[in-house]
C-alpha cells in the first residue's frame, strides 16, 4: 500500500515535464516582405533545434528560454535575469534568433521553430545538440560542434558541417544549380536522394566504408586512393556485396595506404588539439562568468563572450569515389573521417 501511495504521489511529478513542453509560450515574428523568401539565422549556445517548414506567413519560436517580450511572469514579477534567454529580430527580410550572446555560456535551451516553407536557414550551434530540419525548399547551412543532424524532405542547396555527430539527410529534389555538401569528422553520413537524381558525386572516408544501392549502370564511379607525394593517384573498381549493394573492397596495406593512414592519424591529432583549445577557452569563459556573478550578485550577464566554432581540419588521405549519377548534374559531396558514407535511393513513397 505504501509503495502504491508513493507511486501515485510521484505520477504528477513525472507528468510535469510533458505538460511544461506543451504549454511553452510561442513568440512570433514576420518578414518585412512576406511576398519574398526570407532567411532565418540561428545562433545558440547549447541545445536541440528543430526547424519545420509549413504553409504559414510568419515564424513561430517555442522554447523554455526567456523570450524578449515575455519578461513579466504570471505572478507579476519582472524577469531581470534568466538562466537562458534569446533575442528575436528582423531586418531586410532576415530574422535573427540569438541565444548565444545573451545567455550564460553553460546554459542550455531547446528550440522548436516553424517557418514559411521557402525560408532559407543558417544555423550555428556553438556547443552542441541535435539539429532537425524538415519540409524546407530554401537553402540550409548548418555548423555544429557536437550532435546528430537530421534532414527530412529538403529541396534547396544544403551544406552541413559537424565535428562529432552523424548526418542523416533525405533530399526530396535536387534543383539545377543547387549543391549538397555533408561533412562530419566523427560519425557516419547517410544521404538519400530520388532514384532519378542527376548529379556529380564525390564521396570520401578515412576509416569506414563507402556504400550505395544505386545500380552500377546508373551510378558510374571510380575509386581513388591518395598516393604518395609526386606519385599519380591509383584507381580501383567497386565490388558487389551479397545484399546487392556495392562497397570498397579491402586491399593490402601497400605504401599508398600506409601514407593515407599516416595522414589520417595526423588529421585526427589536429582535431584533438582543436577540441582541447575549445574546451580550455570554454572553461576560462565559464570561470570568468562565475567570478562576475559572485562579485555583482546579479546572476546574469548580457555580454558573455562565446567560444567560436573551430574550423574543420582539412581531410587528407583515405578513400575517394567520384563519378556521375544519371549522367551528371549538380554536385553532391559527402565526407567523414571516421564512419561509413552511404548514398541511397530515396523511397518514392516517403
Amino acid at each position: 500500500m505504501k509503495s502504491l501511495l508513493s507511486l501515485l504521489l510521484l505520477f504528477p511529478a513525472l507528468m510535469l515535464p510533458a505538460l511544461h513542453a506543451d504549454e511553452l509560450a510561442a513568440n512570433t515574428i514576420k518578414f518585412s516582405d512576406p511576398a519574398k523568401p526570407g532567411t532565418l539565422k540561428i545562433r545558440i549556445s547549447r541545445g536541440d533545434v528543430r526547424v519545420t517548414g509549413a504553409e504559414v506567413a510568419e515564424i513561430t519560436v517555442k522554447s523554455e528560454a526567456q523570450a524578449p517580450d515575455h519578461q513579466t511572469r504570471k505572478d507579476g514579477l519582472r524577469v531581470l535575469g534568466a538562466s537562458s534567454s534569446y533575442s528575436l529580430t528582423e531586418k531586410d527580410n532576415v530574422v535573427t534568433l540569438d541565444n548565444a550572446s545573451g545567455s550564460w555560456s553553460g546554459s542550455q535551451a531547446d528550440f522548436t521553430i516553424t517557418v514559411p516553407r521557402a525560408t532559407s536557414v543558417t544555423l550555428a550551434n556553438t556547443w552542441g545538440g541535435d539539429i532537425t530540419c524538415a519540409d524546407l525548399s530554401g537553402d540550409v547551412d548548418i555548423k555544429s560542434l557536437n550532435g546528430e543532424v537530421k534532414l527530412d524532405r529538403l529541396s534547396g542547396a544544403t551544406c552541413v558541417e559537424t565535428m562529432n555527430g552523424e548526418i542523416h539527410a533525405d533530399i526530396q529534389t535536387l534543383a539545377p544549380g543547387k549543391t549538397l555538401s555533408f561533412t562530419s569528422m566523427n560519425g557516419e553520413v547517410r544521404v538519400r536522394v530520388p532514384a532519378d537524381t542527376k548529379a556529380n558525386i564525390r564521396l570520401r572516408t578515412q576509416n569506414g566504408s563507402i556504400l550505395t544501392d544505386f545500380d552500377e549502370k546508373v551510378l558510374i564511379t571510380k575509386l581513388e586512393t591518395i598516393a604518395r607525394k609526386n606519385s599519380p593517384r591509383s584507381t580501383r573498381t567497386l565490388g558487389k556485396k551479397p545484399d546487392g549493394s556495392r562497397s570498397v573492397p579491402d586491399s593490402e596495406m601497400d605504401a599508398e595506404i600506409r601514407d593515407a593512414v599516416h595522414e589520417a592519424v595526423q588529421a585526427g591529432a589536429e582535431v584533438a588539439r582543436e577540441a582541447a583549445l575549445v574546451a580550455r577557452d570554454a572553461m576560462r569563459i565559464a570561470a570568468e562568468e562565475l567570478r562576475a556573478h559572485n562579485v555583482r550578485g546579479d546572476g546574469f550577464s548580457t555580454t558573455t563572450p562565446m567560444a567560436p566554432l573551430p574550423p574543420l581540419p582539412p581531410m587528407t588521405g583515405g578513400k575517394i569515389i567520384s563519378g556521375t549519377l544519371n549522367g551528371g548534374g549538380p554536385e553532391i559531396q559527402i565526407a567523414t573521417m571516421n564512419g561509413d558514407v552511404t548514398l541511397r535511393k530515396l523511397d518514392a513513397n516517403k
